[in-house]
């Protein structure tokens, strides 16, 4: 638990998870430079959001998946401490190892029952290679699973929206589309803010400033996408 001025304590700890496509297709034009660029840049405002709530210790850490699945960052590491380590591209999509290795550190313990709803970002250019079904429902199991935000970034015109509208779990939110680097960035800064503030405080939150709800989590409309069409502005059309 992290102290605040004047002695008192952050006792509600809120995990923000980072689930990162680190196949070979990540490595074409740019798209690994530009999700590690974008995650780097979200930091600050990050922490800002989180500093603004003296209830909820941020906790981030990420997973990465390409052959099989990995912790990227395993330790539930406070947002003022977080620094982002870049991520390289090479081999499949095991995203549904990916969901099972979050699905574990849902369990209670280590979760408690004082936690916050977290905050899942799947974020990926292609479509599962694993048994991906086997993963959500591994997730789906565990309550915190069930509460968590589930959030998904795809990553280009090629990337398979069905899986990640799966991992979303609800009809009224979609994945959303990012097919140039800057409208990543506005992704990423959505979720590591907007959505944080949301989950960090949810019965605090007037319904009416959200497009949709996960549980009693309030989601905040997403930024517009680039309306840009030429080919250059748009590389992973």
């Amino acid at each position: 638990m992290s102290q605040l001025p004047g002695g008192e304590l952050k006792t509600r700890p809120l995990h923000f998870i980072w689930i990162c496509d680190c196949s070979g297709t990540m490595s074409v034009n740019g798209k690994i430079e530009a999700l590690n660029n974008a995650i780097k840049e979200s930091i600050p405002e990050m922490q800002r959001v989180a500093n603004e709530n003296v209830n909820a210790q941020v906790l981030v850490r990420a997973v990465k998946f390409s052959n099989s699945a990995q912790w990227h960052i395993a330790t539930p590491t406070p947002v003022d401490s977080f620094r982002w380590e870049d991520l390289s591209a090479d081999g499949l999509t095991d995203m549904g190892r990916a969901l099972s290795l979050v699905a574990e550190q849902l369990k209670m313990p280590p979760m408690t029952d004082r936690a916050l709803p977290p905050v899942l970002v799947l974020i990926s250019d292609g479509q599962p290679t694993d048994d991906f079904r086997s993963g959500v429902k591994a997730l789906m199991e565990q309550p915190w699973g069930k509460k968590a935000v589930r959030i998904a970034i795809a990553i280009g015109g090629d990337a398979e929206l069905d899986p990640l509208q799966e991992f979303i779990g609800n009809p009224e939110m979609k994945p959303l589309q990012a097919n140039n680097a800057e409208t990543l960035v506005k992704y990423i800064r959505w979720a590591s803010t907007a959505v944080l503030k949301s989950a960090s405080a949810p019965s605090s939150q007037p319904s009416g400033s959200s497009t949709s709800k996960v549980g009693t989590v309030p989601i905040p409309a997403a930024p517009a996408a680039s309306t840009t069409s030429s080919t250059d502005d748009d590389p992973w059309w």
